[in-house]
């Protein structure tokens, strides 16, 4: 590998995010002079995406262990920047197995890792979640106080506050729900938009909230954030520690949602049922308005993500 590249890794890079940034570092003109990598935890990683894009090296990799870092550091080299966006995050699944969520969600192996470095600044771009606010107001902030209702939440605190506390160059990205087109290689989970748009095409009358709020941002938006704050450190080389909000410019029920997906997809709003979320219980607690302010966002990267229905129209058309 040469050593004058500019080395970049993708940890968790078959999932949903991970593939669209494989792809976005790819194919944007400044990135795709990187050299990239990523990490896979099922082995062996989808042939659809070691064919699009054949330039990213794969490495199997236990993030509870670390197993398989040092693979990465012999072949590849140490990256100079690190994205994580390895997480267990159905909220559900972490409060059944509270010990491996946060085994997973707090990266202390991909940390100690990274500390070992000859180049020991090197970024963290670390993915964090909206579930870290409790949900009692909208538009949080990010210097309001963090206080998750569920595991999942409480896991990606407990990150944020170990990467804080281990790291000296770091951003963390809280993120709204992520939307947008299917991958290379199609994840097994259903993509929100995608999912709403075949229940609504099938006729049938289905429930939505009309009481949790959220800002949903369009992945390829999100890409572009993490692209340009790469850019930045190889560019700049000053060391940063952010906490921002990734968010649309929208607070947006679930039964908003659902009906900006009916008018872009041709559906019967009739068919969407609002009910209230304290009607149904889906085994785990969930924060009912965790809208945020992204006011930081647009004056510290740059970027302004588009609306939630601009992005649902891109989705779908894809």
């Amino acid at each position: 590998m040469s050593s004058n590249k500019n080395k970049v890794l993708i940890v968790g890079g078959t999932g949903y995010l991970g593939q669209h940034l494989l792809q976005g570092f790819s194919e944007n003109q400044e990135t795709s002079q990187y050299a990239l990598a990523f990490t896979h935890y099922t082995s062996p990683p989808p042939q659809p995406l070691l064919d699009a894009i054949p330039q990213a090296l794969p490495f199997h990799v236990d993030l509870r262990t670390g197993d398989g870092f040092d693979a990465i550091s012999q072949k590849f080299g140490h990256p100079d920047i690190v994205v994580n966006c390895a997480a267990l995050s159905v909220p559900r699944a972490c409060e059944m197995d509270p010990a491996g969520a946060m085994s997973i969600n707090v990266p202390s192996a991909l940390v100690k890792w990274m500390s070992s470095f000859n180049n020991s600044n090197a970024l963290l771009i670390h993915l964090s979640t909206d579930q870290v606010y409790e949900g009692t107001k909208s538009f949080y902030k990010e210097e309001d106080e963090t206080l998750p209702v569920n595991v999942y939440g409480k896991s990606k605190v407990a990150a944020e506050q170990f990467i804080r506390t281990s790291c000296s160059n770091f951003t963390i990205l809280r993120s709204s729900i992520i939307y947008g087109p299917q991958t290379v290689s199609p994840v097994p989970k259903s993509l929100p938009i995608q999912w709403i748009d075949s229940v609504l095409a099938k006729g049938e009358t289905i429930q939505f909230f009309y009481d949790e709020y959220r800002c949903p941002v369009y992945v390829k938006d999100l890409v572009h954030i993490i692209q340009a704050l790469s850019i930045r450190w190889i560019s700049e080389g000053k060391p940063m520690q952010l906490v921002v909000n990734i968010g649309g410019p929208a607070r947006v029920s679930r039964v908003q949602m659902a009906e900006a997906v009916a008018h872009v997809g041709g559906h019967k709003t009739s068919l969407i049922n609002p009910v209230s979320a304290l009607s149904v219980d889906r085994g785990v607690n969930s924060p009912s308005d965790i809208s945020m302010d992204i006011t930081k966002l647009i004056q510290t990267v740059g970027i302004s993500p588009i609306t939630f229905t601009d992005g649902v129209r891109l989705t779908l058309e894809c």
